[in-house]
């Protein structure tokens, strides 16, 4: 059986984009991969190495030549720089225009439908570190069982409560009543339960319950078209909280890259999904946002050795896909997601030797390849790449 195993290195991108000062201050000078590698006198990554990532951006540590799988970067042809957006065009759908955010806070209209749907009223509303603001207006939403409500520089809309105040599933139910309401203009890409435990302002702590609740693709996209042809996808990681649920037919959602690249392994060696889309998430969501650049190379490491044992692992009809979503490169100064380039890698027993693909045009072409290895009629957006023996 032909499997495709899809792995997105998540903000490891590697270079700024020609847009990308329409984007941020920092975006422009912002190249992830390269940048975390001369910050830390090079990187041994002989597994990313071998397959080609150092053919597709100058990292220092890694060779360019004599790379055995096929390699290349991508350009992001959608609106945005954030998670959904780059998933979503791996599948096949550009994003034209960027999702609302609310660095101010939500405006009045949209609050007022939160509090009718949800019959509570909104402590908090602004943007806020999760952490800080569960120790700030934690005790208040005890006493009142108001959920407190914030955002960040994402389009998400965050729900904190606490376990003995809203029961979990209550609190997915708020969720879903939220996502009912967000309509246009205020189309926010996920709503978030943020559960957390704790008996005082310095114990309060988010528990592993977190739920997403994303905004439903269009209906042209790789995963339906997937499931419509009897292909199930495995989920693995935050790639379960960025479709419905309904595209999958599992999901596991992983907490850190270990746990990931463990379920990667276990699905590899033993299942039997055609599709297996994965997200390691602590490159962006550990070090990038908090501008850990040892964190970064450290975990580059980790990973690299954790993939080794899944390429060793892959069957004769596997293919493996390694690409990322966006940027966020922790040598700026911000610490938001950064517009860049991000690389494009394959290999397994049907993909020719240093086959490069640089120059394409849009990330969607993930999902053109994907389609034409599991034998999927696909007339979305994007071209196969040409790796194939």
């Amino acid at each position: 059986m032909r499997r495709v195993i899809l792995i997105v290195m998540d903000g490891c991108g590697v270079g700024a984009m020609p847009d990308a000062a329409g984007y941020g201050e920092y975006d422009p000078a912002s190249a992830t991969l390269p940048h975390v590698s001369m910050a830390v006198g090079g990187l041994k990554l002989p597994t990313l190495e071998k397959i080609g990532l150092g053919c597709a951006a100058p990292i220092l540590g890694l060779s360019a030549t004599n790379a055995t799988g096929a390699w290349g970067r991508s350009a992001i042809a959608s609106t945005g720089k954030d998670s959904l957006t780059g998933h979503w065009e791996m599948m096949g759908i550009i994003t034209e225009k960027a999702s609302p955010t609310y660095p101010g806070g939500f405006p009045a209209d949209l609050i007022a439908n939160y509090e009718r749907a949800t019959g509570f009223k909104a402590l908090g509303n602004r943007a806020a570190s999760g952490t800080d603001i569960i120790r700030e207006l934690g005790d208040e939403h005890v006493h009142t069982g108001n959920p407190i409500i914030y955002t960040s520089v994402d389009s998400v809309f965050q729900i904190a409560a606490h376990e003995s105040v809203i029961p979990l599933e209550e609190q997915y139910a708020l969720c879903r009543k939220v996502r009912a309401v967000l309509v246009p203009p205020h189309s926010i890409q996920r709503v978030i339960a943020r559960p957390f435990t704790g008996d005082t302002a310095a114990t309060y702590v988010r528990t592993p319950h977190r739920r997403d609740f994303p905004i439903s693709p269009p209906p042209h996209n790789l995963l339906r078209f997937l499931r419509d042809a009897g292909k199930t996808t495995h989920a693995i990681g935050v790639v379960a909280d960025l479709f419905p649920d309904e595209m999958f037919g599992r999901f596991e959602r992983t907490q850190s890259n270990a746990e990931s690249l463990t379920a990667i392994q276990q699905a590899v060696e033993s299942g039997t999904e055609p599709f297996v889309f994965a997200n390691c998430e602590d490159f962006d969501m550990l070090y990038g946002h908090r501008n850990d650049t040892e964190g970064f190379a450290r975990a580059l490491t980790e990973f690299d050795a954790a993939l080794a044992k899944i390429v060793s692992s892959l069957h004769d009809d596997d293919l493996l896909i390694l690409t990322a979503d966006h940027g966020n490169d922790p040598t700026m100064p911000g610490t938001d997601h950064t517009r860049e380039y991000v690389p494009v890698l394959a290999t397994g027993a049907a993909v020719r030797r240093n086959a490069g693909f640089l120059g394409r045009s849009a990330l969607a072409d993930v999902a053109a390849t994907v389609a034409q290895w599991l034998d999927v009629d696909w007339k979305g957006i994007g071209r196969p790449l040409e790796i194939f023996a």
